[in-house]
């Protein structure tokens, strides 16, 4: 079922053997053995890569529940061993990785050696999808969140500023209204940042839609980007304060101000591990509000 599963979810035999570390044949071999098992073929070879068959996408919907239920036991039993032994899957976006986490996963790997930790790099959106779904244990995202769902630790709380070229006409500024900036193409976030949508609401907020020049996963790049006048972009003033000096100008963003609050979520209810504890605790301990953000101290 595991191996089903990841060849429906990477659409290709290949893809499927890299994630899981087996050869292609093997792969081949256990995806043969379970539709022998449930005697109709689950897969449709079309090209390069596989769709599922009808009955192929309810034996995949069952076989991920069945995976996420033998999970769920690994880590109950795994808790038993003291944090001896045991996971916690991670989500972080790209930007916030790098900014806040070096120390945190560092102390964690310290404090429990034998703990499993698993990172993923995605944008705050498809980490709460992942927590809702169970595939993630804990991970950052931008407030606000559905607190329905998840349980939060804010643990930055930071604001926005307009990065711009060295030559553009507000670049001298000390402040900038949202507004002033309509006619500058704007380098965005990607669509599953939860800025993405958070800056087009603000503009929309001030009346108008930017012409979006680029889109990236990547600060450093949206950066340098500017540098290179494709157009302004806005940037938290935590990462700012990692631009190289005379690369761009960093003006202060006002009317409005657009936060950048962020908070380590963990799904709310439901069985919650001894290592994910941990690794909440760790964050916790390491960036507490006060000591990252706006005053990183």
């Amino acid at each position: 079922m595991e191996v089903f599963v990841e060849v429906v979810r990477q659409r290709g035999f290949t893809r499927a053997g890299a994630v899981l570390h087996l050869s292609q044949s093997a792969v081949s071999k256990a995806v043969r053995a379970l539709e022998d098992s449930v005697g109709v073929p689950l897969l449709l070879r079309e090209g390069r890569g596989v769709e599922p068959t009808a009955a192929g996408r309810v034996v995949f919907e069952r076989s991920e529940a069945v995976l996420r239920s033998v999970r769920e036991i690994d880590d109950e039993v795994a808790d038993l061993s003291a944090l001896r032994r045991g996971r916690v899957r991670v989500g972080l976006p790209p930007m916030v990785g790098a900014a806040f986490f070096p120390a945190v996963l560092g102390a964690f790997r310290e404090r429990h050696a034998g703990v499993s930790l698993e990172l993923r790099e995605q944008g705050a959106r498809e980490i709460e999808a992942a927590i809702a779904g169970r595939d993630l244990d804990v991970g950052v995202t931008v407030l606000p969140t559905n607190e329905e769902v998840f349980e939060a630790f804010p643990f930055v709380r930071d604001e926005l500023a307009a990065v711009l070229h060295r030559t553009h006409p507000l670049a001298g500024r000390k402040r900038v209204r949202l507004a002033e900036l309509a006619e500058t193409p704007l380098v965005l976030y990607s669509r599953d940042f939860a800025l993405h949508a958070h800056i087009l609401d603000a503009c929309r907020s001030r009346g108008f839609s930017p012409k979006i020049a680029s889109e990236s996963s990547q600060w450093d790049f949206i950066a340098a980007m500017v540098a290179a006048n494709v157009g302004m972009a806005l940037l938290p003033r935590t990462i700012c304060r990692r631009l190289e000096p005379g690369s761009v100008r960093v003006v202060t963003l006002v009317d409005p101000t657009i936060g950048w609050n962020l908070a380590l979520i963990r799904r709310r209810g439901g069985y919650a591990s001894e290592a994910a504890r941990a690794f909440v605790e760790c964050t916790r301990g390491l960036l507490a509000p006060g000591r990252a953000g706006s005053d990183p101290g």
